[in-house]
């Protein structure tokens, strides 16, 4: 049966649309290999990208979008093709907290787009040491989430590091259900961290109430095992699932969907302003009273939004801490950059971690 005229018309259109979308996005390459030849003989060699620009770029494109595609679809098809031209200038090599399929590789892929060349290391320090030696332009650490709080091991390590903040990511944790069975009734065992069984109890509760549940050391882990034990099944991010050569039975399982983990890029190079900046510092104060007060109110005086607020040990003395702080703004924005010189007699220290475009 022969297809109406007007579908014909319409697909020998799209047809062409797609020709002119494959030309601008050559010639858009085109000039990325332009900007790399520039770079180079001007003496830049390490690393071209710049966070900055990528995040001015993504909110020009989300401002100007008309639909009927969402800012979040423009957004993501130009991370990748931003990320994809950034690979034909120099690839970026970013670490991760592994294993392979983690949450962290996911959040790393949302921010960067997936022309990097992604590093999975086992632990929080190790992911800072291979930034600072230089084995990693960047890497990437969750910080924290909204239902299980601040990651202490992520503070705990700018305490001792030069690095800084480049940028912010923010991620929607979505569980699912995967598994080489062909359906929920051949499942017999279901493989998890102890945190994501927590975070998905009444939906095993109500759709699989028999099956054992099995707590493993990573999510990573449990696609691993479900990948090569028949009749078993993992909850993971949905970056695992290709990775072990699973199928996804079951999406978005968590019994709270607006469960959010944000997480933290770490670089050696600081960034430039974009207008929509957040600032991370680590203060310390005497312990007087009045103290807490003499160091928040530059911030409240020069109308700067504090968006975080976290006490940690020092480790320099019994009972001194020190604090984490975000507040909304570039350090050099006359309002935040007035406040931290305002501040400075009533302190003790002063770390700026880093300022960095918001989440986009």
């Amino acid at each position: 049966m022969s297809e109406p005229r007007s579908l014909l018309e319409l697909r020998t259109q799209i047809d062409a649309v797609d020709a002119r979308i494959l030309a601008l996005i050559n010639e858009r390459a085109g000039y990325a290999l332009q900007v790399a030849e520039s770079k180079m003989a001007s003496g830049e060699t390490e690393c071209f990208h710049r966070p900055e620009r990528e995040a001015e770029v993504l909110r020009r494109i989300a401002a100007e979008n008309r639909g009927p595609l969402s800012d979040d679809a423009v957004k993501r098809f130009f991370r990748e093709l931003m990320s994809e031209c950034l690979a034909l200038e120099k690839p970026l090599s970013v670490a991760f907290l592994g294993p392979e399929g983690t949450f962290t590789q996911q959040a790393a892929y949302k921010h960067f787009g997936h022309a990097i060349l992604a590093e999975p290391l086992p632990a929080i320090d190790e992911i800072f040491r291979a930034v600072e030696s230089g084995d990693c332009q960047y890497g990437v650490v969750p910080v924290e989430n909204s239902t299980e709080g601040v990651i202490t091991h992520t503070l705990d390590s700018f305490l001792k590091s030069s690095l800084v903040i480049t940028g912010e990511v923010l991620l929607r944790i979505h569980h699912n259900l995967m598994s080489s069975a062909g359906s929920l009734k051949e499942v017999r065992e279901v493989f998890s961290h102890q945190q994501s069984l927590a975070q998905c109890r009444e939906w095993l509760d109500r759709r699989l109430p028999e099956v054992r549940r099995t707590a493993v050391s990573s999510n990573s882990e449990a696609a691993r095992m479900a990948s090569s034990t028949p009749d078993t099944a993992a909850i993971a991010g949905e970056v695992a699932a290709p990775i072990y050569g699973l199928e996804i039975l079951e999406r978005n399982i968590e019994d709270e969907p607006d469960n959010t983990t944000r997480f933290l890029v770490i670089g050696r190079n600081p960034v430039g302003r974009t207008g929509s900046d957040r600032t991370s510092l680590l203060l310390s104060t005497r312990n007087h009273p009045g103290a807490l007060y003499a160091m928040l109110e530059p911030f409240a005086h020069f109308g700067l939004s504090m968006t975080k607020i976290e006490s940690r040990p020092s480790r320099r003395g019994l009972w001194d801490y020190v604090f984490f702080i975000d507040v909304e703004g570039h350090r050099e924005d006359p309002a935040l950059s007035s406040a931290l010189q305002a501040l400075e007699p009533s302190i003790t220290m002063l770390k700026v971690l880093g300022s960095y475009p918001r989440a986009v």
